[in-house]
């Protein structure tokens, strides 16, 4: 795709997000993840546009259940577990450079030396990323995105959405997706030197490893819940919240 077609298809998903942020006030966060209570405990969620979010978890569902669940299976079949490991701090070393990025946009100089150190051991002496060596020696990993730091700064999430295949979000987080793809140096030598199908590869092996990592924990909340809609977007909406504030919440991740 040309230059100017993708700037251009960004700039009008950046704008589709903030349009949307203004439709609707932002709901309030909840507690700890907790099955079925949070079900109950979720009173204000908003979530205006719930019919055609619920169609669309639909399609997630029949998506995940015929294509996901099985690529993601037949990913940890057939890849060894220390292999897979290997994939995952690979892929985290790559994020490492737009999470710097969003810890130093938040005044966070604690965990901007964290992801700087993390991002030099494990570059060098983690084989290009390979292996998280800056866990094993006290430097541990923490996730950020611009989606955070626009929350930092009292931007208003805005309704609550699922998009098609990669499930729940909001558009304060879709145009903090487009702006981290900006600041992304993998994505800017990418698009240098034309290898346009590497952010691709990235986007559909992240997925996996996403969804290899999280098949038994979704599974059972899927088995446990009274309504799986009501209970991902409780889930998606306190984790996205802990993430905010800088809080390891332990809770599954509900995307797709």
């Amino acid at each position: 795709m040309p230059g100017y077609h993708l700037s251009f298809l960004i700039s009008a998903l950046a704008a589709i997000g903030l349009a949307l942020v203004g439709c609707a006030a932002p709901g309030t966060g909840s507690s700890l993840f907790q099955g079925q209570e949070a079900e109950a405990a979720e009173v204000e969620f908003n979530d205006p546009l719930e019919e055609v979010n619920r169609s669309i978890f639909g399609f997630n569902q029949v998506v995940d259940e015929v294509v996901l669940v099985p690529v993601a299976k037949g990913y940890r079949t057939a890849v060894p577990p220390p292999m897979r490991s290997s994939v995952h701090d690979f892929l985290q070393n790559l994020n490492a450079p737009v999470i710097f990025a969003n810890d130093v946009l938040q005044a966070q100089p604690r965990l901007a030396a964290q992801t700087l150190a993390r991002l030099t051991i494990n570059s060098t002496l983690g084989a290009a990323g390979m292996f998280d060596v800056a866990s094993r020696i006290g430097i541990p990993h923490h996730s950020n995105d611009m989606g955070i730091t626009f929350a930092t700064y009292g931007i208003e999430e805005g309704p609550y959405l699922i998009a098609p295949v990669l499930g729940p979000t909001n558009p304060r987080d879709i145009v903090g997706n487009v702006a981290d793809s900006f600041i992304d140096p993998g994505n800017y030598f990418a698009g240098k030197y034309d290898i346009w199908y590497a952010p691709l590869a990235r986007t559909a092996v992240s997925g996996i490893d996403l969804r290899a990592r999280n098949i038994e924990a979704l599974a059972d909340i899927e088995k446990t819940s009274l309504d799986f809609y009501a209970t991902i977007r409780s889930l998606y909406r306190q984790r996205r919240a802990a993430e905010v504030r800088h809080e390891d919440s332990n809770l599954p991740n509900p995307k797709f």
